[in-house]
Parts: C-alpha cells; structure tokens; sequence
C-alpha cells in the first residue's frame, strides 16, 4: 500500500469509528489563525490530541478558549492524510471545571458589562399587579412546580403560562433563547389587555455545570432585546449567572421569583383586609359616639322643652288672670273713666282756646281797620290811579290827556287831566 491509501483507510476507519465524541482536557497551544480557525491541543498530562474548531463553527463558541483552560469538547474524530495527523474536528466546546467556568464566565461578563447592557438605565420596571405571567423552564423540574405552586396559593387572579424548554446540557441555551423569541412573538399576537406582563427565566439549583447554559452571551442578549419584563431565576441564592446581571429583576430562587411577582396582590389583600378591619372599629367608634351625643342631645331638648313649657304655663296662667270677667269690666270701668275725665278736658281746654282766640281776632281786626285805606276814604278822602294802576301822589308826574282812576268811599271814577298846576 501507498502512504496516501494507507492514511485514507485509517482515515475511513477512524471517522467511522468516531462519528461523534465527547473528550475533556487542558488546552494548549492555542492559536487564532488570521483565516477565524481555532487550532489547538487538548491535553490530559500524560497524552495529547490535536483540534480544530473552524470559523463556521467557532462563532456560536460563548467564549474564548485560552491556555490551561480546562474544556469538554464535542467532535468527530479524522486523520489529515496529507500530514498523517489524528484531529478532532470541534463541533462545540464549553468549559469545563470551576476555574475554566469561571474564567469563561469573566469573559462573557467583562464583554456584556463593557458593552453597557448591565445599566440600570436599561433595566425595564416590572408592572405593579401583573395579571399574565409566562415561565420558561423545565416542565419535569422543582422550578416550575414552586413557581405555581406560590403563585397559585398567593394570587389567585394571575394566569400562568408555561413555556417548556431544556435548561442544561448542550444546546440548552439556543432552546432558552428560542423559547424567549416564541413567547414575545406570542404576545404580540394577544389583545393589549390580555398580553404577558412579565417573563421568568430559570431553573433550580445544580452545579457549575448545570448552570452554564444561562450564561450564554447570545441568551443574555435576548433577554435585554424581550420586549416583557425579564425576572431571572436561576439556582440558589449564592448562584450568580450572567442572566442575573442583564435580567431586569433578580430573583434567588424560582419560588422567591413568584413571590416578588405575586407581592403586590398580596399586599393589596393584605392592606384591604387590614383597612376592613380599621373601618369596622371606626364605624362602631362613630355609631358609639353619635348615639352618646344624640342621648345627651336628646335630654338637652327634653329640658329645654320643659323649661318652655313651664314658661308658657306660667305665662298663659298670668294672661287668663288678666282676661277674666271682673278685670275685663274693672278695666272698661276705668278706660270709661279716663275718657269721661279726658273729654271734660278736652271741651274745657278747647272752650278756652276759642274764647283766647276770638278776642285776639277782634283786637287784630280793629288794628287792621284802623290802618286801612278805606277808612281814609270814609273821612271824605280819595286814592288817584295812573292808568297803570300806580298811587298818584304829585301832579307833576302826569300830564295832559292822561288818564287817571279816582276811588272814593263808594265807587270808582276815570277821570283825564285837563290842566294842572305844580
């Protein structure tokens, strides 16, 4: 046999052998070609196989493999007959081991926090009373089964919906992150009041390990694109994945995930039941109180009206003692009286006035004759006129032709000037 078909059967050989292997070491010699390949060794301190990781394959790789890094990696074995060299052709590859989990899980870490996607700026407020409630996890795990089991005993007008997914192994991340794109596409399907209010991711406790499928960059990064409201819940209190950091809310646990989403109903029960209880106290303090005052009100108007009553009694005993019979006739007797009195007066004091009165009218008038005109007359005198009407009392104030009225004791004369002398 050639070399050529010698390595092409141990070629065939192999790769029938090893269609699909999984193999855990150390790596060494790792190296980034300028093509994206990834080449190194996988070492277990006493044998070593080499790798390749092509750049088709490498991309969905969550983090960067470095030397010394312990990795559990998935691949067919092939012999490269140009060179006669055994490699493992890498079709996936994840950490493995506490300080290779943890290296990779800084990695991720630093990339997303760099980026920004950790700010509270981002972080989406969880609604106050969430009605609908989606939970994306395993339907055969104790994370599903505590979350109803809070919610169904603490919030009775919250629905449940149930998205089942892997949560650990390989290829558990891509079945999360597509569990989280086919409930928002669902949610945009629903009505505006009948959509999820909020998401919860996680699974219960596990090792390292188990938990690694939530510190997927790819699933970090659908979880800050959700358009709902994420609460992660992964693990126990002392486990951190790099969901916790990018969620809009952490939760420790699955079960304390359901409280913080059934807390708000159940303070609201809580706070009606309490307010219940003060407005029963408040309603028996005011009915106590208002029938004390209406008691006290009541004898307060009982003695008032007494009191008026005994007033108007003694008031209408003085009033019919004063219209009785005898003090009725006794007081016409005396109004008869005073008027009698009064009109004996009143004719006596008018009498008087009268008589006062005519001799004050007599001595008038016998001035008033005295001074009067005609008096004059009836001596023998008379009053000239101008036709004017004007006394005459100088001739020089008229002239010929004028005319002049003359009045004597009895009548009257019109006279004209013919002559005169002054």
């Amino acid at each position: 046999m050639t070399v050529s078909e010698l390595n092409a059967e141990v070629r065939t050989t192999v790769e029938r052998g090893f269609p699909d292997v999984w193999v855990e070491g150390e790596v060494v010699n790792f190296l980034k070609a300028a093509s994206g390949h990834w080449y190194f060794s996988l070492n277990d301190g006493t044998s070593q196989l080499k790798c390749v990781c092509w750049k088709g394959t490498n991309f969905r790789v969550r983090f960067r493999p470095e030397n010394g890094m312990t990795v559990r990696v998935r691949g067919r074995l092939t012999f490269w007959e140009a060179k006669g060299e055994l490699k493992l052709d890498v079709a996936s590859l994840e950490p493995s081991g506490e300080g290779a989990l943890r290296a990779a899980f800084d990695q991720i870490k630093a990339k997303l926090e760099a980026e920004g996607l950790f700010a509270d700026q981002l972080k989406r407020p969880i609604p106050y009373f969430p009605r609908r409630v989606a939970v994306v996890t395993s339907s055969t795990g104790a994370a599903y089964h505590d979350i109803h089991n809070v919610l169904t005993r603490r919030a009775k007008s919250i629905s449940i919906l149930l998205v089942p997914t892997i949560v650990q192994g390989e290829g558990a991340a891509d079945n999360i992150r597509r569990a989280i794109d086919a409930v928002n596409k669902f949610n945009l399907t629903l009505a505006p009041h009948a959509r999820i209010d909020v998401l919860i991711v996680g699974r219960g406790g596990g090792s390292a390990d188990d938990l690694w499928a939530f510190n997927d960059e790819l699933l970090a990064r659908r979880i800050r694109a959700s358009e709902i409201p994420v609460i992660s819940a992964v693990g126990h209190e002392i486990d951190w994945t790099i969901c916790d950091f990018i969620a809009d809310l952490r939760a420790a646990t699955p079960s304390a995930a359901a409280e913080l989403v059934a807390s708000r109903e159940d303070e609201i029960l809580g706070t009606l039941a309490a307010r219940e209880g003060q407005l029963a106290s408040l309603l028996d303090y005011t009915m106590l109180a208002a029938s004390s005052r209406l008691g006290d009100a009541a004898e307060r108007v009982k003695t008032i009206v007494s009191a008026r009553l005994q007033s108007f009694e003694i008031r209408y005993a003085n009033v019919r003692s004063r219209l009785s019979a005898d003090a009725l006739a006794a007081r016409v007797s005396a109004v008869a009286n005073r008027l009698s009195i009064l009109d004996r007066s009143v004719f006596t004091s008018v009498t008087r006035r009268l008589v006062a009165k005519r001799d004050e009218l007599g001595v008038c008038a016998a001035k008033l004759d005295a001074m009067s005109p005609l008096a004059v007359l009836a001596r023998g005198y008379s009053i000239t006129q101008t036709a004017r009407g004007e006394i005459l009392r100088n001739a020089a104030s008229v002239q010929v032709g004028d005319r002049l009225k003359i009045r004597l004791e009895n009548g009257k004369l019109d006279a004209e000037v013919v002559a005169g002398t002054r």
